[in-house]
């Protein structure tokens, strides 16, 4: 199935998004994560496409969106978290699968949260939702979410050094033989772009507002039982493994598996994430239909 690749505006943003599959199959959304955009999900789309309508959008301040200006427009989770809920609505999507990575899991938590009917299951890759899943590496950002001084407001801006994001976010804990030059290097261009690095400072200091969200996306597991896939990259220095393990704490048949591979493991296994998706999905095609 060929990948189209699109805009839709939803008030003064224009979402880009990639969209492939059957116009009328079941809805696939996949959510990225930062400081990547839609073309993360190159490889996984068409191991989806073929049974389902899958779509791909990149939030406000990555990739091609095209959104206002920082100070025009708040760059928030919430805000997020609107647009996407917006985007889901103007494209009619009534039911649909959740993918969630890295910042993607808050964003489509939130639209869990606004509506549960909606959600007929839940992939989460590297996207967390309990405290033990935060590893010491978010020191430098609890301390600007502490004490957001314009000292520590600079601290985390080593998180945005184009060889951070080459080796930490995307080699560490890989065979790094197998990790494409290609999603590193348009990220780092992404984050060249004049103004993007004060909006993911932005982000990072809103980050703080995920975590008080989680006793409420915890709730959620607990109230609407969503099937959940956990597959989680065991090595990511970011998020721990134990993060994936304690889905099963409010979703006790959650499925929980960690491959061999660090933070963006579709670089390195987006044949086995599909594979499992595939069969997860099939086997939870009916859930929440009668609610």
């Amino acid at each position: 199935m060929a990948t189209t690749y699109r805009s839709q505006r939803v008030g003064d943003v224009a979402v880009f998004y990639r969209e492939a599959g059957p116009a009328d199959a079941p809805v696939v959304l996949l959510l990225h994560g930062f400081p990547s955009a839609s073309h993360m999900f190159r490889d996984l789309i068409p191991e989806l496409a073929g049974r389902y309508r899958v779509i791909a959008p990149d939030m406000p301040g990555f990739g091609n969106t095209v959104a206002p200006p920082r100070g025009a427009f708040p760059y928030t989770f919430d805000a997020l978290a609107r647009v996407i809920d917006g985007f889901t609505q103007a494209l009619g999507l009534e039911r649909y699968a959740l993918y969630v990575f890295d910042y993607g899991a808050p964003v489509g938590f939130r639209l869990a949260l606004a509506h549960p009917r909606r959600i007929t299951a839940l992939v989460t890759q590297n996207g967390n939702a309990y405290a033990e899943g935060l590893s010491d590496a978010w020191a430098p950002w609890r301390a600007y979410w502490a004490d957001p001084t314009p000292e520590n407001r600079e601290a985390c801006r080593a998180s945005l050094a184009p060889e951070v994001i080459r080796t930490e976010q995307y080699l560490h804990g890989t065979e790094a033989a197998r990790v494409s030059p290609d999603g590193y290097t348009l990220d780092i261009a992404y984050l060249a772009r004049p103004g993007a690095d004060e909006i993911q400072l932005d982000l990072i200091l809103d980050y703080r507002s995920n975590l008080a969200l989680y006793p409420a996306f915890q709730d959620y597991f607990r109230t609407h039982r969503p099937p959940l896939l956990a597959i989680w990259g065991r090595n990511d220095p970011h998020f721990l493994p134990a993060g994936a393990e304690a889905y099963r704490r409010d979703l006790p048949e959650a499925e929980v598996r960690l491959l061999d591979t660090g933070h963006f493991a579709l670089e390195t296994h987006a044949a086995e994430i599909g594979a499992a998706m595939r069969d997860f999905l099939a086997r939870n095609r009916d859930h929440g239909r009668r609610t």
